[in-house]
C-alpha cells in the first residue's frame, strides 16, 4: 500500500535531468546530514506500564542528534526518515515527527509541519511496541533519510559493522542491554534469567566433559571398536579398488580423506546389502593390511569414507586399527536454509553441503521464496529475479521490495541477490555427488509478496506495451479484492489468490522450471515444498473467490487446505511428492490428499508440538521433527541480550538441548525441556501415536531475518548441527520406551539422567575434535563464551567443550591465557578462542561473588 507523499516522493525521483542538476545542492545537504545524524536506539524497558489502549507493550526509544552545523536552513520537500522495526509500533511518540507504518516492518518518520531543526539538538523518539525486544538481535541497521527528489541516504550511523575478534556483525548504534530486572522477561511469571558468566559456569559444571582420546567419529556409530597393533599410514597413499560403485558417486568423500592416490594401502570399497542391511549403512575395516569398506549402496559407501576421515584426521594420519558397523536411526536427515529474508549465495551453500555430507545429513531444504526475496531464477517469468530478488527504495515496487529487515535503500548491499539457473545446477550436483536431495521450497499462499509484487511488475511492463492479454496470464492477485488484512509479519498484500487460475499457472511454471533444473543437473526432482503456512485471512472480499467460497459453506478459512489439497495432486500427477509446513497441511483433508506427503512438524513443544506431530504421523505422511525447540537454529543458544536471533519460540536452544532430545518419545522431552518462560511442565499425549508410525526423521531451520551475513550463518548453525546430525543419525539410549497417553514431568526419573548426562560428557570431546576439521572447511562454528566466577579472591573459569582455550584480563589489562584458579582484585573480562586462535567468543564479564 502507497500514500501520496512516498508515490511524490517517486514521481520526483524521476524527473528530468535538468531539474536533477538544479536539486545537487540540496543532495549533497542531504548526503552530509546522513553522514553526522547522531542515531541511538535503546531497549528500555519490556514491562513497562502500557499507555491505554496498548497491551503487552515495551518501551524503545531512538535518541537523533543532529549535528552542530546543520548542512541546510530547512529541511527539503517531503523530508522523513526510513526505519525497519519488525514489532507492530501502535504508538510513537516525538516532539518533531509523525509516525506511519508502511508495510512489512517499514516504518516512516516525517517532519511535522512547522517544525525547525536546530543545530545540535537533540531528539528521543518513543516507540511503544507490542510484545518484546529481549536481545540486540531485533533491532535492524541501514535506517535511511528521504526527500522529494533527491536519492535516499542510508544514515551512516546506522550501517553494521563487523567485529575483527568475533567475525561477527555487530550494530554499534545499539545501546548495551544490562537492565536484567526491566528486559529479561515481560512478567513474574516467566521464570527466564540471562545466562551470565556465573551461571553458564553452574551449568557447565555439571557437564564437564574429558578431551576425546579414541574414536571421535561423529556421529555416533552404531558400533565401534579400535584394536591394537601397528599402526595404518594414511601418508603413504592408497591403492583403491572399487566394486559395485563408481568412482564418482564417492569422490568427494574420497577428496576429503586427503590420502593420495597410487600408493602402496590397499582401499577397497564394495557394495554388499547382505553385508550391512540397512540403506546408508556401512562396515569399516582398518587394518596394517588395508583397508576394507562393505556398504550397503553408495551412500553408505561415503558415510563410511568420511567416518574414516574424521578420524584419520584426528590421529594425525597414523590410525589404530578400527572396525566400525554402522546405520543411520532415521532416514531423513535435514538442513533446511532460508534465503529469503536474507540472501547467502551459492558459495555459502556449497560449503554446507560439503558440511552436511561429513556429518552425514542427506536433505537440504532451500527456502527460495518469502515476503522479503525471491531467490530462484526462473527464465520464463523474469521478474521474479529482476524485482523480487532486490529490496531498495522505490515506493512504486516496479524494479525492487521495499527495504525491510535493515536492507537499506539502495539495494546493493549483501542481503540482495538470487541464484541463477546455472547456480541452482551446480549445487544440485555439487549435493547429488554427496547423496544429498534437494528440496526447493516456495511459500504459497501467504509468505508470497516477493512473488505478488514481481508479478505485478511483470503486469505492468506488458500493460505498457499493449499486451493486456499477457500481462494478465500471471497476474496473483484480484484488483477488486477489498479484503483488509495483517499477515504474522505485518504485511497486507503477501498472500497469492488461490481462486484464479494465474495462481495454478504460476505454480505449474516455477514447479516445471526447477524440474528442468534438477533434469540438467542429473539428479531428477522429487519433493517440491510449497510452505502452506501462516496464511492470512485473505480474500474474504474478493469477487473472483464468491464462488469458491460459497461451495465451501461460506468460510473463507477453507481456501487455503483447498489450496494446497490441489497443489498436492498436481504436483502428484507430475511425479512430485509435495511437501509443507505442519500447521497447514494439518487443515487439509487426509483423504483429498496424495498418499506420499511430506509434512514439517514446527510447533513448539509445548504448544501443540506433540499433537501436532502425531497427529500427521497417524495419517501415514512423512512427518519431518522440525521442533523449534529441537531444531530452529534462528533461536539464540542462551536467553542473553547479546546473542543472536529472535525467540518467539525459545529463549534458548544450546547443543545440550539438541543432543539430549528425544525423537521417539515426544512427550518424555518435557523432562528435559523447559517451556518459553522456563517452567517445569507436563506435555500431554493426546493423540496417541499408533503403533507402526514412527517420524521420518529430523531437520535443522535457520530462518534468516537478523541473519546477515555468511559469518552469523555459521555460527548460528555450528556446532549445533553436529548435535542433530547425532540425533537423527543415532539413538539416544536414555529415552524411555513410548507409552500411548503417558506423560512426563520435569525431571522424571524414567528418562534415565545418567546416560544423558554420560552421552553429552562423551559428545561434547567429540565435538571438540571436529573444530580443526570444520575450520578446514571454512565454517566459523560458534566459539563459545566461558563459564566464570569469583569466590574468595580468586577467578575460576570452564567451558562448554573441551580443550577451549579460555583468556582473561583486568581492567584494561592484556588479554591472559586461563590455566587455573587465579587471584584477582576486582571483576574480570573473559573470552574464549576457536581452535585455530583466529576467533574470539564475544567478551564475558564476571563480579566477585557478594
Amino acid at each position: 500500500m502507497r500514500t501520496a507523499g512516498w508515490t511524490a516522493i517517486a514521481m520526483a525521483t524521476l524527473a528530468a535531468p535538468q531539474a536533477l542538476a538544479a536539486e545537487a545542492p540540496a543532495q549533497a545537504s542531504l548526503d552530509r546530514l546522513a553522514d553526522t545524524l547522531g542515531y541511538r536506539l535503546t531497549m528500555v524497558d519490556n514491562r513497562p506500564t502500557c499507555p491505554a489502549g496498548i497491551d503487552g507493550c515495551f518501551l524503545s526509544t531512538i535518541t537523533l542528534t543532529l549535528p552542530k552545523t546543520l548542512p541546510v536552513d530547512a529541511p527539503p520537500e517531503g523530508f522523513a526518515l526510513i526505519f525497519s522495526f519488525v514489532n507492530p509500533l501502535p504508538r510513537v511518540e516525538s516532539d518533531i515527527f509523525t509516525h506511519r507504518h508502511v508495510n512489512g516492518d517499514a516504518q516512516q518518520l516525517t517532519l511535522k509541519p512547522g517544525v525547525t531543526l536546530r543545530p545540535g539538538s537533540t531528539h528521543e523518539i518513543k516507540l511503544w511496541g507490542v510484545g518484546s525486544n529481549f536481545s540486540k538481535a531485533f533491532a535492524m541497521p541501514n535506517a535511511y533519510l528521504v526527500a522529494e527528489g533527491l536519492k535516499p541516504r542510508t544514515i551512516a550511523a546506522t550501517r553494521a559493522a563487523i567485529d575483527p575478534e568475533t567475525g561477527l556483525e555487530i550494530l554499534p548504534f545499539v545501546a548495551p542491554m544490562t537492565d536484567e530486572a526491566k528486559l529479561a522477561t515481560k512478567s513474574d511469571a516467566d521464570k527466564t534469567r540471562w545466562l551470565t558468566a556465573e551461571r553458564a559456569f553452574d551449568v557447565q559444571a555439571g557437564r564437564l566433559a574429558p578431551e576425546a582420546r579414541g574414536i571421535v567419529i561423529l556421529p555416533k556409530p552404531a558400533k565401534a571398536m579400535q584394536g591394537r597393533g601397528q599402526a595404518v599410514d594414511l601418508a603413504r597413499g592408497i591403492a583403491l579398488t572399487l566394486d559395485g560403485v563408481e568412482r564418482d558417486a564417492v569422490a568427494p568423500a574420497l577428496a576429503a580423506l586427503g590420502s593420495p592416490e597410487g600408493g602402496a594401502l590397499p582401499l577397497t570399497i564394495r557394495i554388499d546389502p547382505a553385508a550391512s542391511k540397512k540403506a546408508e549403512g556401512y562396515i569399516l575395516d582398518v587394518k596394517a593390511s588395508g583397508i576394507a569398506i562393505a556398504a550397503h549402496d553408495a551412500a553408505g559407501a561415503s558415510h563410511a569414507l568420511r567416518s574414516l576421515a574424521q578420524q584419520a584426521a584426528f590421529e594425525k594420519g597414523k590410525l589404530a586399527a578400527l572396525h566400525v558397523e554402522d546405520a543411520p536411526e532415521y532416514g531423513f536427515r535435514g538442513l533446511h536454509i532460508d534465503l529469503g529474508r536474507n540472501f547467502h549465495g551459492r558459495d555459502q551453500i556449497l560449503k554446507l553441503v560439503e558440511a552436511m555430507a561429513a556429518y552425514k545429513l542427506n536433505k537440504l531444504h532451500l527456502h527460495l521464496a518469502d515476503d522479503e526475496g525471491w531467490r530462484i531464477e526462473i527464465p520464463a517469468l523474469p521478474e521474479l529475479a529482476t524485482v523480487g530478488s532486490k529490496r531498495c527504495h522505490d515506493p512504486a515496487e516496479q524494479t525492487c521490495l521495499l527495504p525491510q529487515l535493515g536492507a537499506g535503500p539502495d539495494g546493493t548491499s549483501g542481503v540482495n541477490g538470487y541464484l541463477t539457473t546455472a547456480d541452482y545446477v551446480a549445487i544440485v550436483k555439487a549435493a547429488t555427488a554427496r547423496q544429498i536431495e534437494v528440496i526447493p521450497s516456495i511459500d504459497m499462499p501467504g509468505h508470497s509478496r516477493a512473488a505478488i509484487k514481481a508479478m505485478e511488475a511483470r503486469h505492468a511492463r506488458l500493460t505498457a506495451a499493449g499486451k493486456k492479454a499477457e500481462a494478465e496470464t500471471y497476474r496473483l492477485i484480484d484488483p477488486a479484492d477489498t479484503t483488509e488484512y495483517r499477515s504474522i509479519q505485518h504485511y497486507s498484500d503477501n498472500t497469492l489468490n488461490v481462486c484464479l487460475p494465474a495462481t495454478y499457472r504460476f505454480v505449474d511454471t516455477v514447479a516445471d522450471a526447477l524440474a528442468d533444473m534438477h533434469r540438467q543437473a542429473g539428479a531428477p526432482l522429487k519433493t517440491f515444498h510449497l510452505g502452506a503456512d501462516e496464511t492470512a485471512g485473505a480474500w474474504v472480499k474478493s469477487p473472483a473467490c464468491k464462488a469458491m467460497i460459497a461451495e465451501n459453506g461460506g468460510d473463507a478459512g477453507k481456501l487455503t487446505p483447498r489450496f494446497i489439497e490441489r497443489v498436492s495432486k498436481s504436483l502428484a500427477a507430475k511425479g512430485l511428492r509435495a511437501g509443507g509446513w505442519s500447521d497447514g497441511m494439518g487443515h487439509t483433508e487426509a483423504a483429498a490428499m496424495p498418499k506420499k506427503v511430506q509434512t514439517n512438524i514446527w510447533a513448539v513443544l509445548h504448544a501443540g508440538g506433540v499433537r501436532e506431530a502425531h497427529d500427521q504421523m497417524n495419517r501415514g505422511w512423512d512427518a519431518v521433527l522440525s521442533i523449534p525447540d529441537l531444531g530452529y537454529f534462528d533461536m539464540p543458544y542462551a536467553p542473553h541480550p547479546d546473542e543472536g536471533g529472535y525467540n518467539w519460540a525459545s529463549r534458548g536452544v544450546d547443543p545440550y538441548q539438541v543432543f539430549g532430545f528425544m525423537p521417539g518419545n515426544l512427550p518424555a522431552n518435557a523432562a528435559t525441556i523447559r517451556n518459553i518462560q522456563a517452567e517445569g511442565k507436563a506435555i500431554e499425549d493426546k493423540p496417541v501415536l499408533r503403533p507402526g508410525h514412527r517420524a521420518a526423521g529430523l531437520q535443522a531451520q535457520l530462518w534468516s531475518e537478523t541473519t546477515r551475513t555468511d559469518a552469523q550463518v555459521d555460527y548460528m548453525l555450528f556446532p549445533r548441527l553436529l548435535a542433530l546430525a547425532e540425533r537423527a543419525w543415532s539413538p539416544a539410549p536414555w529415552t524411555p520406551a513410548y507409552q500411548a497417553g503417558a506423560s512426563y514431568e520435569w525431571g522424571d526419573k524414567r528418562v534415565d539422567a545418567a546416560k544423558l548426562k554420560a552421552g553429552w560428557q562423551d559428545f561434547a570431546g567429540r565435538v571438540a575434535a571436529q573444530f580443526p576439521m570444520l575450520e578446514r572447511m571454512g565454517v566459523a562454528y560458534r566459539v563459545a563464551p566461558p563459564g566464570a566466577r569469583i569466590v574468595d579472591g580468586k577467578l575460576e573459569a570452564n567451558s562448554m567443550f573441551p580443550g577451549t582455550t579460555i583468556e582473561y584480563r583486568i581492567g584494561s589489562g592484556a588479554w591472559t591465557r586461563y590455566a587455573g584458579p587465579v587471584p584477582v582484585g576486582g571483576a574480570a573480562d573473559l573470552r574464549s578462542r576457536s581452535a585455530d586462535g583466529k576467533r574470539a567468543s564475544r567478551t564475558v564479564r564476571v563480579e566477585p561473588a557478594r
